[in-house]
């Protein structure tokens, strides 16, 4: 569907190569555009602009101990689960994503388009940088 959108878009067609479209357009793939999703849901539960039935599932690491570690870098509680089908849900991956990023954009004060602009252009550089190791490797 990305690739199908992507040809839309640009107007490319079918027999022409699709990497350097995607490239052109700065498109996330769609492993990273779900990651960043999950990380901008996030944020939004904890400035309260998400659904209430997101934002149950979102609670800081530490709220009883006001000196902790993670209570100070803004970590979330992460269930545990049973199955991988359990790591899945939003409840377990959110926290899991939210938690993975650099302390720098997990600010939840950032607003919302800085904080947008802020975790693209990590996943962006994040992509970039396998690429170059990827062909280094070659």
């Amino acid at each position: 569907m990305h690739i199908a959108a992507a040809r839309l878009v640009t107007g490319t067609r079918r027999t022409d190569h699709i990497t350097p479209v995607l490239q052109s357009l700065h498109w996330l793939p769609v492993r990273q555009r779900v990651t960043f999703k999950l990380a901008t849901l996030v944020h939004k539960c904890l400035n309260g602009r998400a659904p209430g039935y997101l934002a149950d599932d979102v609670r800081l690491a530490g709220r009883g101990r006001p000196g902790s570690r993670s209570a100070a870098s803004m970590m979330l509680d992460i269930p545990r689960t049973m199955t991988s089908l359990g790591d899945r849900a939003f409840a377990v991956a959110g926290p899991r994503v939210w938690s993975s990023l650099p302390p720098v954009i997990r600010d939840p004060s950032l607003s919302l388009s800085v904080f947008g602009k802020t975790a693209e252009n990590l996943f962006v550089c994040l992509r970039v940088a396998a690429l170059v190791t990827l062909n280094w490797r070659l």
